[in-house]
């Protein structure tokens, strides 16, 4: 294969000895069964975890991706400042749904069915994250959205009919969680006040702005659980449609010109305000050292190919406001917009500080690394690898594929290289090393390289609960995409 990697991490020049401990737990001898009984860290050593995922945010919307001048997060652009912003950071899949599923369990969502948003709920077969952090003496904590439960889009299920009985194993204090605030906008499932006081679990209404809520919470589970070891994964519903902001916010943003714009970069704005009173809890706890924080989003943002600026009561496919460039595409495609997203992890005093990465990195790989991180081992059934020997500057990861399959859409990519099939006749290549990926189609260049990536698809969609790649022409939205994006291909 012709190119070179990616720029890695130059060495320390002192081992950090507990990034010499989570290496290990890759090796075969670290790997467990589900749920098995290991010899864990001491609670006095394991890390607090906080993975922050956004909701339908492109890539080009943080202010240290440096793409836009538009947008302001100083606190999450201080995350990555104080941690690694990963600038090839990838989602397993460009919806909602089977992007959450990955991230939860460290697995391919098509490993157990979950392929879009029609699958739910996922499988009570599969272990999640916080099942097994729990396992290893963690507090664990949900807040914001799940999108993990049977819900309207769900298969087979009759939403209207369906008793709560029969729907809450999927809920995520079924799943592993111990304390939830679990909700979208004003109705949430919760355990707890935030006040952090324990209440029985119920809906409750809460009719403040929703992301207020989804951070207080946040915040009232750190303090509830300060004294030992926890796992917050704090799910904001935004910038997703229905875009909705307060006053407060919006006036921050006077001289944008397009009202969805306007409203997606304030309610951003509110993410990263939260963000920040997330780290200032920990700060004044003293547990800035001591904690883990990821930020990412689950997939790219929903354009409507033209980014119309409709009226705000216009959802579904609605364009949310949010960008992606440079990348091409949108929500819904396998090309760089639709799958590639903001991607930050941050661990003062472990993780060192400035380093902006170009490693392809994957939202399997939080599981892994968080495991490896708490000294849990690391399952053999997982995906992802262990990112923090990289990110400590032990070691250089090794390149590997990433794999993609959606709808009538699959992709690969390995290294400099991505292979992308639409529809089963249409095949690009695309060397990634670039200013601009995607921007142009080389498989006539290259087409051994192209042969290979193809074989080595088609050899892991093998292993899936539902084998192959199709080869069937693209649905009327995919379609619309295409011709949009890679006019004549």
């Amino acid at each position: 294969m012709s190119g070179t990697a990616f720029p890695r991490f130059a060495k320390l020049t002192a081992a950090i000895a507990i990034a010499a401990t989570i290496s290990s737990c890759n090796n075969d001898a670290a790997q467990i069964a589900p749920l098995a009984k290991v010899e864990i860290r001491p609670a006095a050593q394991q890390p607090n975890i906080i993975v922050v995922l956004t909701d339908d945010q492109g890539y080009a919307d943080l202010g240290a991706q440096g793409v836009v001048s538009d947008i302001a997060t100083p606190n999450i652009d201080q995350l990555a400042s104080d941690g690694t912003r990963m600038t090839s950071g990838y989602v397993t899949a460009p919806q909602c749904t089977p992007s959450r599923a990955a991230l939860m369990t460290g697995r391919y969502q098509q490993r157990f069915g979950l392929d879009d948003n029609r699958n739910t709920p996922m499988s009570l077969d599969e272990i999640t994250l916080a099942e097994r952090l729990g396992n290893a003496g963690y507090t664990t904590g949900m807040v914001g959205k799940w999108h993990l439960e049977v819900d309207r889009s769900s298969v087979g299920f009759d939403m209207d009919t369906l008793p709560l009985a029969e729907r809450r194993p999927y809920f995520p204090d079924e799943r592993g969680f111990d304390d939830v605030y679990y909700g979208y906008q004003n109705r949430w499932w919760t355990n707890f006040s935030l006040n952090g006081e324990p209440v029985p679990l119920k809906y409750r209404d809460n009719t403040d702005y929703r992301l207020d809520v989804a951070t207080d919470a946040g915040v009232a589970f750190i303090e509830k659980n300060k004294q030992q070891p926890f796992f917050l994964y704090l799910s904001y519903f935004a910038p997703h449609v229905p875009l909705d902001a307060t006053d407060e916010y919006l006036s921050r943003f006077p001289d944008a010109q397009q009202t969805r714009r306007k409203y997606a970069l304030a309610m951003m704005s509110a993410i990263d305000d939260g963000v920040g009173k997330i780290r200032e809890t920990l700060s004044e706890n003293q547990l800035t050292e001591n904690t883990l924080i990821y930020f990412i989003s689950d997939n790219g943002a929903p354009l409507e190919l033209n980014m119309p600026d409709r009226p705000l009561n216009e959802g579904g496919s609605a364009w949310d406001g949010s960008l992606n460039d440079p990348m091409i595409g949108e929500k819904g495609m396998l090309s760089e917009g639709g799958v590639r997203v903001p991607y930050i992890v941050s661990w003062p005093g472990t993780i060192p500080a400035g380093v902006v990465s170009d490693t392809p990195v994957s939202t399997i790989d939080v599981a892994t690394t968080s495991l490896a991180a708490a000294g849990a081992g690391v399952p053999v059934e997982l995906d992802g690898i262990n990112l923090l020997p990289e990110l400590t500057g032990q070691e250089q990861a090794e390149e590997r594929s990433l794999y993609w399959r959606f709808w009538n859409q699959s992709a690969i990519r390995k290294g400099d290289w991505k292979y992308l099939q639409t529809g089963g006749d249409s095949r690009f290549l695309f060397n990634m090393n670039t200013d601009f990926p995607e921007s142009e189609n080389v498989l006539e260049d290259y087409p051994e390289i192209a042969a290979s990536l193809q074989q080595d698809l088609i050899d892991w969609s093998e292993t899936l609960y539902r084998p192959g790649i199709s080869n069937l022409p693209l649905r009327g939205s995919e379609k619309r995409w295409y011709d949009h994006y890679f006019p004549g291909s």
